[in-house]
């Protein structure tokens, strides 16, 4: 039988809820900072096989690659295989790090420099034209199933209006036609409605508003906060 495999998260962060989708469709059901030496979260304990893992891409990779035994989320064939690999290099070196940018200096930044920005938004818009390109005529990125490939990509987009300051209900993958319906094809996926629900409650227990920032504190004092802790 199967021991739970730990994953320490972060309600607002979307890095680690991606290991976390994963263990949802494979029916898987200390301090930090000893565990990670870069002092962030995901970082997965897996009792099983007395590994400690900190990034979300070596942990997604060895979920795969120790506990898909049913190849839901992933191909073995030559080609296929490593276009997976491609996607998630590109989700890791562009995706998360553009779009992280982009909430850094409009959230939590002590200084407005609209330059920087903006050079992080073109980032991410060219980012969500590779995969609109990609997605032409097709449902998912590689082959005919959604793989970790996919969902590595998902939660980065769900907290993206946020990070644009977007209003309520809008979105800007809106302009990315094909992007969207990627999209939306992932949320209503059950592995994933779970995995959001659970980072809701997550959400709701520590007092965070929707776009996952203390109700608390204004960003004022979220940014001296966060500006003092990286001292």
């Amino acid at each position: 039988m199967v021991e739970p495999i730990k994953i320490w998260v972060s309600a607002a962060g979307p890095n680690p809820w991606k290991p976390v989708i994963i263990l949802e469709k494979l029916a898987l059901g200390p301090d930090l900072r000893k565990l990670n030496p870069s002092g962030k979260v995901p970082v997965m304990e897996d009792p099983n096989t007395e590994l400690m893992l900190w990034e979300s891409g070596a942990i997604v990779l060895y979920l795969i690659d120790q506990y898909d035994t049913e190849k839901k989320l992933v191909y073995t064939t030559l080609k296929e295989k490593n276009l997976l690999n491609q996607w998630l290099m590109f989700q890791m070196s562009q995706q998360g790090p553009y779009y992280g940018q982009i909430g850094w200096f409009n959230y939590f930044h002590p200084e407005k420099l609209p330059s920087v920005v903006d050079r992080y938004v073109e980032q991410a818009e060219r980012v969500l034209g590779v995969l609109n390109g990609a997605l032409e005529g097709k449902t998912w990125l590689v082959g005919d199933k959604c793989t970790y490939a996919d969902l590595s990509f998902f939660m980065w987009n769900v907290i993206l209006p946020l990070s644009m300051l977007y209003p309520a209900g809008e979105t800007p993958l809106s302009k990315f036609s094909n992007v969207l319906a990627w999209h939306d094809r992932m949320q209503a996926r059950e592995s994933v409605k779970k995995t959001l629900a659970v980072r809701q409650g997550i959400m709701d227990a520590e007092g965070l508003g929707n776009n996952a920032l203390r109700t608390d504190l204004s960003l004022d004092d979220m940014s001296k906060k966060l500006s003092g802790s990286n001292s």
